[in-house]
């Protein structure tokens, strides 16, 4: 059955977010030959239309009038006059701090549901099927629409990202948005470095095992060499060892990378249900009785500051001979 799928494409620091193209992968899958459309905001949205034709996407709506800062209360009134406008069968986006917000504001003007956080679907005939995590990772729930348009948000890391080139047309869509009660001016961002822990493939993580902000710099050192993102147990957090921005838990973000070195994390279960579903798990903890050894696929029983600096000066070796 075919569809028309509307997916809502997010840009930061000048760059489409890897979780706008596993949502156009998915979404290819739930158009089963139907019409792909991408949205955007920003003044500059038209110019990601050839990146955006690599998959699959043959419409880019180029949302005006946002400004640099669009809100998220913008946001959902634009998408729901485009979508009044298009009439699409589904609407998909990443599940991600504004996709958080403005998912279930655009579902409640659309008059359907929702399904969030889902980390996969299937599409069979005219039903889609889609799994979520629950309970802090122990149980999956499947579901799916029994009438109406789709509506869903998508988990980073979950989906393979392919290529399907197409032709994509760029339109600028004009929404007439009036009364908002919150103009963004400006916005200040805590000067950071590295890769976005929400997207990260690689992710090495510390807990009150690092004992100090300065622990951490053993772990950063890693993350550098892997291209890895820094994250945190919230006990680390507390402690006052690091910002609360790094924080992954049940309280914090849910990361799924491909590869999780936890570093002095015992393993409380506020803190597996944020990481839990991670490809490879490698932990490291001078307790052998940890919980995190329970779900790690790797175990290393030993002092982080011993074990972590061997294992940055072994990668720069294999990528050292590698390169040569």
């Amino acid at each position: 059955m075919s569809r028309k799928v509307l997916v809502v494409g997010e840009i930061k620091d000048g760059h489409l977010r890897n979780v706008t193209f596993e949502a156009l992968t998915a979404g290819r899958r739930m158009a089963d030959g139907g019409p792909l459309i991408a949205a955007l905001f920003g003044s500059d949205a038209e110019s990601y239309a050839e990146e955006l034709s690599k998959y699959g996407a043959e419409q880019l709506y180029a949302i005006s009038g946002a400004g640099a800062n669009p809100t998220n209360e913008y946001c959902t009134e634009a998408l729901s006059q485009l979508i009044q406008e298009i009439h699409p069968d589904a609407v998909l986006m990443g599940h991600t701090s504004s996709g958080r917000d403005i998912a279930p504001r655009l579902a409640e003007r659309m008059g359907v549901g929702l399904i969030s956080d889902c980390i996969g679907l299937e599409v069979a005939g005219e039903d889609v099927f889609f799994t979520r995590a629950v309970y802090s990772g122990k149980a999956f729930q499947v579901k799916t629409f029994r009438s109406g348009t789709i509506c869903a948000t998508l988990r980073p890391n979950n989906v393979d990202v392919s290529e399907a080139p197409a032709q994509t047309a760029a339109a600028v869509f004009y929404p007439d948005v009036k009364d908002l009660k919150v103009l963004v001016k400006d916005i200040v961002r805590k000067t950071s470095s590295g890769v976005d822990l929400s997207e990260a493939k690689i992710i090495v993580a510390g807990g009150r095992g690092v004992k100090s902000a300065e622990g951490f710099e053993p772990l950063r050192e890693l993350a550098d060499v892997l291209g890895a993102a820094v994250g945190a147990s919230r006990a680390a957090c507390d402690s006052g060892f690091c910002n609360y921005a790094l924080q992954i838990g049940q309280t914090g973000k849910v990361v799924t990378p491909d590869l999780y070195i936890a570093c002095g994390i015992s393993g409380a279960i506020q803190h597996l249900a944020g990481m839990s579903n991670s490809k490879v798990i490698v932990a490291i903890n001078k307790d052998r009785e940890a919980p995190i050894f329970k779900i790690a696929d790797y175990s290393i029983v030993g002092d982080l500051f011993e074990v972590v600096p061997m294992l940055t000066e072994a990668f720069k070796q294999t990528l050292i001979d590698a390169a040569g």
